[in-house]
């Protein structure tokens, strides 16, 4: 096969500097010891410490979590977080004025600005007197608050609530963008099965109906194997799932493919088994091979051959998945990859192509030999470890 093709596809990666963080924490006796320094290590450190707990968006929960750091951040008595319907949580002294604290909010809310307060109390000790409260943002839409209480509404207090308010305002359009990330794969698992599910669910049928007379047995036993494979890949829970679960998975495909086909398609899989536990995208395999069969063996002469080989290769799991068949014209495969048409058969490649390319970034996407008449062969390297993908 001459033909290497690489897929270039455009992604957009947002991520919190946490490395960065780590390394200043961890090289903190170098940062000196001027004031201003320790200001700097003392802000960044407190900033890693808020940002976790907003990264599941505007929550009850996570607004409690973050309030102590940001309170700290703001140099302030007490510190309010609202959403557009409730106050989240109301953090420090003066805790009789919670109850007061929404509708503190309320005309930031309904005009996006800046409000400075004055805040009556009978109690002489109080240090709320004054509040500052700032719109939170996303998009453009105000979605909740951040105010600041203490003695004096300064020029300096309102600048810091708009700064902390604004950094806010960056982690909750990072939660947004996870949540559209999570949405996105799920829709495109959910097209894989749409695509996978008529296809094989005929054939397979068809195939067992064949069985159940003259061999009742038979039937029996790729009816289960068929409603395992189908329980598999209907799951309703889970990006990502093992590598030995994915394989079990493709086993049972072809094991009815094979009862189908007969001695026509014949399957070699050569496996490590320190790859096993890997965790990988769910069904990002199984495309893969139902591609090499449908399009690769289905309208061939003779006896079709699939080799599925997984490799240990250090930081990595290198698998690949080799048929030879009637292969493809490389332009049109360049074209189907990069989503410039849309063969009858689906959207398999390009859909694998991209989620790998969104969990793992672009050097991790599929690499495809092929040419007309010699066969394809489907590349996949995945880091064995990588930040946010598990299998659990």
């Amino acid at each position: 096969m001459g033909f290497v093709i690489g897929i270039a596809v455009v992604a957009a990666i947002v991520t919190v500097p946490a490395l960065v963080l780590w390394q200043v924490m961890r090289g903190r006796r170098d940062l000196g010891t001027s004031p201003a320094e320790r200001a700097t290590f003392e802000t960044l450190h407190t900033a890693s410490l808020a940002g976790p707990p907003l990264r599941a968006g505007l929550t009850a929960d996570g607004a409690e979590r973050a309030s102590r750091h940001l309170r700290r951040l703001l140099g302030s008595p007490a510190l309010a977080i609202t959403d557009g319907e409730r106050l989240l949580v109301y953090d420090g002294e003066g805790e009789h004025h919670a109850g007061e604290a929404f509708g503190h909010a309320r005309a930031t809310l309904e005009d996006g600005r800046t409000q400075v307060l004055s805040i009556s109390c009978d109690l002489l000790d109080c240090p709320v007197r004054q509040a500052v409260v700032v719109p939170l943002t996303t998009d453009d839409r105000v979605v909740g608050t951040l105010a600041a209480y203490g003695q004096h509404a300064s020029a300096g207090l309102v600048r810091a609530a708009q700064e902390v308010a604004g950094w806010v305002d960056s982690q909750l359009e990072l939660a947004e963008l996870d949540q559209s990330r999570t949405l996105l794969m799920e829709a495109e698992v959910r097209a894989l099965r749409a695509q996978i599910s008529p296809h094989f669910i005929y054939n397979s049928l068809t195939t067992i109906a064949s069985f159940v007379r003259t061999d009742p047995e038979r039937a029996r036993e790729l009816l289960l194997e068929f409603a395992d494979f189908t329980r598999y890949s209907f799951r309703r829970h889970g990006e990502f799932t093992t590598l030995a679960e994915e394989l079990r998975s493709i086993d049972r495909y072809l094991i009815l493919e094979r009862a189908r086909f007969g001695d026509q398609l014949q399957v070699t899989l050569r496996i490590a088994p320190e790859v096993l536990p890997v965790a990988v995208p769910f069904l990002c395999l199984q495309p893969l091979v139902e591609n090499a069969v449908r399009h690769g063996l289905e309208s061939k002469d003779g006896v079709g051959r699939i080799s599925i080989t997984a490799e240990d290769a250090g930081a990595e799991c290198r698998i690949s998945v080799e048929d030879d068949g009637l292969g493809m014209d490389p332009d049109r495969l360049r074209r189907i990859l990069a989503g410039e048409i849309v063969p009858a058969g689906g959207v398999g490649l390009a859909n694998v192509d991209l989620r790998l390319r969104q969990v793992y970034g672009d050097e991790y996407g599929l690499v495809v030999e092929t040419g007309r008449g010699a066969g394809t062969k489907v590349n996949v390297r995945l880091p064995k470890y990588h930040p946010g993908v598990s299998a659990r």
